[in-house]
């Protein structure tokens, strides 16, 4: 056990630590990771190709939610259920955990970092997911489509290669393996954070509290179609039941706003950081746990985009843009905000869900503290489903089409759920960023020159708009 760690610490530090560092006044300097390297310009970069689509195309990625569908073939689902899907995935622990996570190591000005990450990374959700839909095939297994980064992964290699077909690529076998990973790591952190939760609120012993979760999660995911079902009603429900009740909160506490945000601005660029040395662990923790919440850039949300039944493949790249700001610029910020209205001398030494429930408490009293146990377990639900569903196209691209690869997978990530209940915070993180990291340098070092594909698409589409004005 004591070798695994030290692998994933290894590869961790390759991914996350400072690649380089550039020096500051003061003395201290900032370190920048190969991720930062990776994500930040890349996210620029499709911004500028997309012409700031976030922005510009906001209106209609807030109309494709409630486009009616023109038809159903087998058990295809529709563009806003793979919204829902992905958004299954991140708007539970992405938005609490990794929230506290970041404003944990970055202070405040993670938050801003979170952001900018944010409004990047949506236009990169976009070229990915839509290369997922000109690249997704039918599921023979599930019915309806799979693909994702994998699928359009392989199809790049093999053309660079001839056009020969093969059963595999290694890039895109590299992803997939990552992918499962990274999947596995995050299913150690619900259970994780569901135990100390539990604990805190309720004094339940943590084996308790996992067994009771493992179990009612393989009810729903050892069910071939319970997954969509289930997430259709519960996303909407509970994200809503978190959304108005953090912006009650926010409301209630509209004085301390001005000082809220003044301190966000201020520790994202402020002297003091950068004097101590500080900024680069606001930069750091800020872009990771930004990552890390909207999936953007690593290949995660595409392989749901894939699965949508959609009238053009640019539909579901703006679905899943919309998905990155429903995530981190509002429900994360509303999160972040929650904790930032809290006194510090009632959060100091805090980390981890401590430091969320302290927050709650002193907004709520003790029904805060129950009120959070009970939310991230409906959460934990959304996003255990959320990544299964994810690893369904990954696990048919290694194995094959077959149900016991499929159970298999399953299996293991229920072990894995029951493994990260007794687990160490630190190291579940560790073993969710590293596949997170793996992802997304072999999606991105692919989704760049295949961009082109997805920019074609975009101006399709938006010469198909024009004309029906």
């Amino acid at each position: 056990m004591e070798l695994i760690i030290q692998i994933i610490s290894a590869v961790y530090n390759f991914l996350w630590g400072d690649l380089f560092a550039i020096p500051l006044p003061g003395g201290g300097s900032a370190g920048i990771s190969l991720l930062v390297l990776l994500l930040i310009p890349t996210g620029i970069y499709f911004t500028i190709r997309t012409r700031v689509l976030p922005i510009r195309l906001f209106p209609e990625m807030l109309r494709l939610t409630v486009e009616k569908r023109t038809g159903e073939r087998g058990n295809a689902i529709s563009g806003l259920q793979t919204l829902i899907v992905s958004t299954a995935t991140r708007v539970g622990m992405g938005n609490l955990v990794g929230v506290v996570a970041a404003i944990s190591a970055g202070g405040a000005g993670a938050v801003f970092w979170m952001w900018i990450s944010a409004l990047l990374g949506s236009s990169t959700a976009f070229v990915e997911a839509t290369l997922a839909q000109l690249y997704k095939e039918k599921d023979p297994l599930y019915g309806g489509y799979r693909g994702g980064p994998a699928y359009y992964i392989h199809a790049f290699v093999q053309r660079k290669l001839g056009g020969k077909k093969r059963r595999y690529s290694l890039v895109a076998v590299l992803f997939a393996i990552s992918g499962l990973i990274c999947w596995c790591g995050i299913s150690q952190v619900i259970s994780n954070s569901v135990s100390s939760a539990f604990e805190n609120a309720f004094q339940v012993p943590p084996l308790y509290s996992t067994l009771l979760l493992v179990i009612l999660a393989a009810v729903i995911v050892l069910r071939k179609n319970a997954t969509v079902k289930v997430l259709d009603v519960l996303v909407p429900v509970m994200a809503g039941c978190y959304f108005l009740l953090t912006v009650v909160l926010v409301v209630k506490n509209a004085a301390l706003l001005p000082s809220v945000f003044q301190r966000i601005f201020e520790e994202a660029f402020g002297l003091r950081q950068v004097v101590a040395g500080g900024f680069g662990a606001v930069l750091m923790n800020g872009v990771k746990r930004g990552l890390f919440s909207n999936e953007a850039g690593s290949g995660s949300a595409p392989c749901a985009a894939a699965a949508a039944d959609v009238s053009h493949p640019a539909k579901a790249g703006l679905l899943q843009a919309l998905g990155v700001f429903i995530d981190t610029i509002v429900i994360c910020s509303c999160t972040a905000l929650i904790m930032l209205v809290t006194p510090e001398e009632n959060i100091a030494g805090l980390q981890g869900m401590d430091l969320l429930q302290a927050s709650m408490q002193y907004h709520l009293g003790q029904f805060g503290v129950v009120f959070i146990a009970l939310v991230l377990w409906l959460f934990s639900f959304s996003t255990f489903i959320g990544i299964l569903f994810y690893a369904r196209s990954n696990v048919a691209y290694l194995f094959g089409d077959n149900w016991v690869s499929q159970t298999g997978y399953k299996v293991l990530a229920l072990v894995m759920l029951f493994i990260g209940g007794m687990a160490t915070y630190t190291f579940v993180w560790d073993l969710g960023d590293v596949g997170i990291g793996l992802m997304t340098i072999f999606n991105i070092a692919v989704i760049l020159p295949m961009s082109k594909e997805a920019l074609g698409c975009l101006r399709e589409y938006e010469g198909r708009l024009r004309e029906q004005r």
